[in-house]
């Protein structure tokens, strides 16, 4: 199985450490959705944009660390989306953004120039 990341948990990000047992296949964007810091993290939600990230294969326990990261407490869901690498999963926030803000771009590694 595949995923796609965008923030924390890319290539030398804060949480690339669970990304360990995982093999890189490539950088992918993905259209129609927008890109939010939420602080130390981002969130990408439904929209007129695009977000940028990595496409890794991943095994069926580091899927399930992701869940139990990502999905507690309801903040993000798994979307499936089609990259040239195949399907993948990808974490959408599911919480309002208001107040927070968009990075334009759609890279969480642009989070400093704004």
């Amino acid at each position: 199985m595949r995923i796609f990341v965008y923030g924390s948990l890319r290539r030398k990000q804060g949480n690339s450490h669970w990304m360990t047992n995982a093999q890189w296949l490539g950088d992918h964007s993905v259209d129609n959705y927008q890109l939010y810091s939420l602080g130390h993290y981002p969130g990408a939600v439904p929209g007129d944009g695009t977000v940028a990230g990595e496409v890794y294969r991943i095994d069926a326990s580091t899927l399930a660390e992701l869940d139990a990261l990502r999905t507690k407490g309801g903040e993000y869901a798994r979307h499936l989306i089609q990259t040239p690498y195949g399907s993948a999963w990808m974490y959408v926030y599911q919480r309002p953004v208001t107040g927070f803000i968009r990075i334009e771009t759609g890279n969480w590694l642009d989070k400093d120039k704004f």
